[in-house]
């Protein structure tokens, strides 16, 4: 067989090829979409968007988790959109080989809602992510009337396997009260109240005792990394130790010369123990 024949032969065979559809690297299509699943993913340009905060551990050393910033501020109709497109990313990690914890707000009206439960339950169900990928973060706890509703709805999640965190943890008597009955998995303290007055050291060594992993949100000040180095913080996030960042941008974070730059300002030790 000529070569001219060969070639014919493979033009021929790819072009009686069936059409595949091209996906990005996460698998959905983004070729051959119709214009309704377009509206509802804009799926390149919105796995793009900075909106996922890392989170370290407490020598900002390596990445420990994620949290997806836009459900804070979610509105009714973005929520399970938004829960949806954080169940995703954390899958996209995984599928690459990097599993990293995904913390995802929730409003309290919607962990009060029947609706939302069994909407939220059918999305995790359908991830099929590992148990300890997800955690549900919780940023109010509601009123007495409606408090068992609550907590029958987080049961349900925390049945499929979904860890739980309390988002704004100040050391009321109501929310140690919370953290013990339902045996909360992490707790996130805000770390500017305690920059003007003293450290609540015993709160939160109280909070340790419960087995709750201790979060620092929101450091933005040099004060704010010694207040979490004097209280014994298992984890940190903010501005401080790095801005949010895109879903794929954290998956590289290891590698990131940035984050090498970042670290090295903070006061580590060295084998000797000097600073």
């Amino acid at each position: 067989m000529s070569p001219k024949s060969r070639l014919y032969t493979l033009v021929k065979a790819w072009k009686n090829k069936p059409f595949q559809e091209v996906r990005d690297a996460c698998g959905d299509h983004w070729l051959g979409l119709s214009d309704q699943a377009l509206e509802q993913h804009d799926c390149w340009s919105q796995r793009q968007a900075i909106s996922h905060e890392p989170i370290f551990n407490a020598g900002g050393t390596k990445l420990t988790g994620s949290l997806f910033r836009p459900l804070l501020t979610a509105t009714d109709t973005q929520l399970l959109r938004l829960f949806m497109e954080g169940l995703d990313t954390i899958s996209y990690w995984y599928r690459s080989g990097r599993p990293i914890p995904g913390i995802l707000p929730i409003p309290t009206h919607a962990l009060i809602s029947n609706h939302y439960i069994d909407a939220l339950s059918d999305l995790i169900l359908n991830s099929r992510l590992p148990v300890g990928l997800v955690s549900l973060g919780i940023q109010t706890l509601p009123n007495a009337e409606k408090a068992f509703a609550f907590k029958e709805g987080l049961l349900r999640l925390r049945r499929l396997g979904i860890l739980l965190h309390l988002m704004d943890f100040i050391g009321t008597a109501e929310q140690f009260l919370f953290l013990e009955e339902m045996q909360l998995d992490g707790l996130h303290i805000e770390m500017g109240q305690f920059r003007n007055q003293a450290l609540p050291i015993a709160v939160i060594e109280q909070a340790k005792k419960c087995s709750a992993q201790i979060y620092a949100s929101n450091l933005t000040l040099r004060i704010d990394l010694e207040n979490t180095s004097a209280l014994g913080i298992h984890h940190c996030y903010g501005g401080l130790m790095m801005p949010p960042v895109s879903r794929h941008q954290t998956l590289h974070i290891n590698d990131s010369r940035i984050a090498k730059a970042i670290f090295s300002l903070h006061p580590h030790k060295n084998q000797n123990g000097d600073k």
